[in-house]
């Protein structure tokens, strides 16, 4: 309960301390480096992490290695044949320089090809911030661990498509 001031004076010191608190233990002064999160692997050295994207998930494990990658059994390569897919997915190495140091193995379902490429990239970014907590900030600095939302807009009654009308005929 507040309690009761009965001069001026008092008024004076109660709102020049509410001006100017005492510093807290617990507040971290503007140079001081950010906490990091804990690294989190398996008791096999994985990090695991779900990326989506579109309709697609992919389960994504992550662990040091000679820069190997196996989408859904297959060899990268084989899965995504166009170059600008493999480029998406090798993104996040690049950010942080660490081409060829990880082996990938994932799983992809739904979607198509671009959406499943875009979630796996989303997964690798993920599974590296939990094997390196350091990475995260330029991850998240390039927007690689944030979920891009956008899915396609569903088909509505009446339309040719979500928004497309019929063609209008005037006779």
């Amino acid at each position: 309960m507040a309690e009761t001031l009965e001069s001026l004076g008092q008024l004076k010191d109660a709102l020049a301390a509410a001006q100017n608190p005492p510093a807290a233990d617990d507040a971290r002064a503007p140079d001081a480096e950010p906490e990091l999160r804990e690294r989190q692997v398996d008791r096999f050295g994985r990090a695991y992490a779900t990326g989506k994207r579109k309709n697609a998930i992919a389960r994504v494990w992550l662990k040091p290695g000679s820069g190997a990658i196996s989408v859904n059994g297959k060899d990268l390569e084989t899965y995504f044949a166009r170059p600008v897919l493999r480029m998406i997915i090798n993104q996040p190495f690049q950010v942080v320089s660490r081409e060829e140091q990880f082996d990938i193995y994932c799983t992809v379902v739904g979607g198509g090809l671009s959406g499943q490429a875009g979630a796996v990239r989303h997964g690798i970014s993920k599974a590296l911030s939990h094997f390196e907590p350091a990475l995260r900030p330029a991850l998240k600095k390039v927007g690689f661990l944030t979920r891009d939302s956008r899915v396609v807009e569903r088909k509505k009654y009446g339309k040719a498509k979500a928004r497309r009308s019929f063609q209008f005929s005037k006779r």
